[in-house]
């Protein structure tokens, strides 16, 4: 809700039913339709098959549960149809624009790899929202040190990957579906500087692939790589994906955490609550 000058609350939505002449041509034809239904139900119980083959028989039973079923399931959508709706919103009146949580929750890399995890990471962190109001979430109940280290690098990616988006107005803000479908982003965006940007970007994509599933093949961070921030001092040697301690980084309006043994069969939800506080 917005407020004007006169202190009139204005609605973001309005629902309205449809014109008469078009609710009553929709009633009509589907009139029409549930004549048909029961007359098919009528010729199906009053023609059975007065043969003995057991063929027959079984093509009737089949077809006539297969008409009752459609029959039935059209009778009970009529409940959401029968009044027709039109829905109406007004972006236009609204003003301010209240603060945004997205949850994205993994726990295995094996099954969910970091290039997939951060994806849907970036593509929400690009949604079109006013980024001081819009917070990300990424909750790994695995506790990988893969995982934390495939956030960090999107973070540092996300500080070129964010502005290209905006600046385009790209529909496809996942970095792997927009690089693998150029054709259809090209032809979506009217810029002769699209193409160069493109491929910058790309570029420094493949990069931080390349980096994350090297580390995936070696199955931990290297030595350099540890140095290179002190999260990675969180993951000790005798620590697992069953048993860690929980773990908040935060890093470009992105929290990582992760949960103890403790409570291990609640998986995502320690986390979820622990931000909840």
């Amino acid at each position: 809700m917005v407020t004007n000058s006169d202190c009139c609350i204005l609605p973001l939505l309005e629902t309205k039913p449809i014109n008469i002449k078009g609710r009553l041509t929709y009633q009509l034809y589907a009139t029409s339709v549930f004549v048909g239904i029961c007359l098919i139900w009528a010729y199906r119980f009053s023609h059975f098959p007065a043969t003995k083959d057991t063929i027959s028989r079984c093509s009737w039973l089949i077809m006539s549960f297969s008409d009752i079923w459609f029959g039935l399931y059209w009778i009970l959508s009529q409940s959401v149809r029968w009044n027709r709706v039109s829905r109406s919103t007004f972006k236009e009146r609204l003003t301010v624009f209240p603060a945004v949580d997205i949850f994205v929750c993994t726990a295995d890399t094996k099954i969910e790899p970091p290039v997939m995890v951060i994806n849907t990471v970036l593509s929400v962190l690009a949604y079109d929202y006013p980024p001081e109001n819009l917070t990300v979430y990424l909750s790994d109940d695995g506790g990988s040190e893969l995982m934390f280290y495939g956030l960090l690098e999107a973070s540092a990616f996300a500080k070129h990957w964010l502005p290209f988006c905006r600046k385009f107005r790209l529909e496809t803000r996942s970095p792997d579906a927009c690089f693998s479908n150029i054709r259809g982003v090209n032809q979506a965006v009217d810029d002769l500087q699209f193409p160069h940007d493109w491929l910058l970007i790309k570029k420094l994509y493949d990069q931080m692939q390349e980096r994350i599933e090297a580390a995936m093949r070696l199955g931990r961070v290297s030595a350099e790589t540890r140095e290179l921030h002190k999260g990675f001092d969180e993951w000790k040697s005798d620590m697992s994906s069953s048993d860690h301690q929980p773990i908040v980084q935060v890093y470009e309006s992105v929290f990582r955490l992760v949960k103890s043994e403790n409570h291990r069969n609640e998986f995502d939800k320690i986390a979820l609550n622990f931000i909840n506080i």
